[in-house]
């Protein structure tokens, strides 16, 4: 018998933004596998989450993925959906109201975010008092001079694969300080479950570099001359992967328009400071889609169209601090909507 260390993760009540939360199992297993199946329900004190009240405070955890700890000897990460006590799914779990039980829609996040100094409060590479250089020499950058964070970006990216997260990129992003990662699964919930594991990784990972994430679309405030932060949702399904029909894109794209306060809803707070018009953002008093164009509302990709009108749409509104299962369900709902 050998003991492993369980690391059950979930999603608490806060709001607008809701946290990450976690604590440890451990426990004696012969031969583990590693599988779901191998794994029971357990429960936290929902009263300390905002997800109950002292009287009644049990919540439930119910595994939905797991993933082997890579920082962490005989460790694994349980990714948890939070259930009420008898069973129904909590009025925080975002996950319960995905619509898509046969994986048809296929999920590419592109995650942004600022890392943040503890001692300055600031992003990195920001003086204290002052501002760096303006932005434009930061994108994808190489140097001392202009490149933050490294280190620290790298051994997340190498953390990721490591646990089997299906991990596509990194890139340092306009502003200073600022880098993004890239995840895609096939399946709302599995795209879901890898962007809350690998935010989990990057937040746990900061404890020992001095540095904090900061997920608010617009830390630096809505009037500086920065770019914010999102987490464009890159989407398909079996239509737009196959239909090779101009018309029916566009009736998609267009299923979105009468919709806008429902998804602004759920694509993140304080979304309304980052979505301006400016840097590459459409208003957040509008709606608009067009070919290749990054300051529309939706984006078609060019290659979508060179292939025939057979691919993925881009929603470019969602914010960096957005929950991924809540985007994805409500995408999910326009879309069938259309067809």
């Amino acid at each position: 018998m050998a003991k492993i260390k369980l690391e059950y993760i979930w999603l608490d009540g806060y709001e607008p933004t809701q946290n990450l939360r976690s604590k440890t199992k451990v426990e004696e297993h012969e031969n583990f596998q590693g599988t779901l199946e191998e794994l029971g329900k357990w429960s936290f004190d929902g009263s300390s989450t905002r997800q109950a009240e002292g009287g009644s405070s049990d919540c439930s955890l119910v595994p939905v993925a797991i993933y082997p700890d890579p920082d962490r000897k005989d460790g694994y990460l349980v990714m948890c959906e939070v259930m009420n006590a008898d069973g129904t799914p909590h009025e925080s779990n975002g996950r319960a109201t995905i619509d898509d039980e046969d994986d048809d829609f296929w999920f590419g996040f592109e995650q942004e975010y600022f890392i943040m100094d503890t001692k300055t409060q600031l992003p990195l590479g920001f003086p204290v008092g002052g501002y760096p250089a303006p932005q434009g020499m930061y994108y994808c950058s190489v140097g001392g001079k202009n490149t933050h964070g490294r280190n620290l970006v790298e051994e997340h990216a190498d953390l990721c694969i490591a646990a089997g997260i299906n991990f596509e990129g990194i890139n340092q992003e306009v502003a200073c300080g600022q880098w993004e990662f890239q995840l895609f699964a096939k399946g709302a919930k599995k795209a879901g479950d890898e962007i809350w594991v690998a935010r989990y990784l990057l937040d746990r990972l900061t404890e020992k570099y001095g540095y904090y994430i900061e997920y608010h679309p617009k830390p630096l405030g809505k009037d500086m001359d920065w770019n914010g932060s999102g987490m464009h949702a890159n989407f398909s399904n079996s239509v737009l992967r196959t239909c090779g029909d101009r018309a029916t894109y566009e009736k998609i794209c267009e299923a979105f328009r009468p919709v806008v306060a429902e998804h602004i809803a759920v694509y993140g707070a304080y979304n309304d400071q980052r979505l301006t018009g400016k840097h590459e953002t459409a208003s957040i008093n509008d709606f608009s889609y067009g070919i290749s164009d990054r300051g529309c509302s939706i984006r078609i990709p060019l290659i979508t169209v060179q292939k025939g009108w057979k691919g993925w749409l881009e929603d470019r509104r969602p914010a960096s601090n957005g929950d991924p299962y809540k985007i994805a369900a409500r995408i999910i709902k326009t879309v069938k909507s259309a067809l």
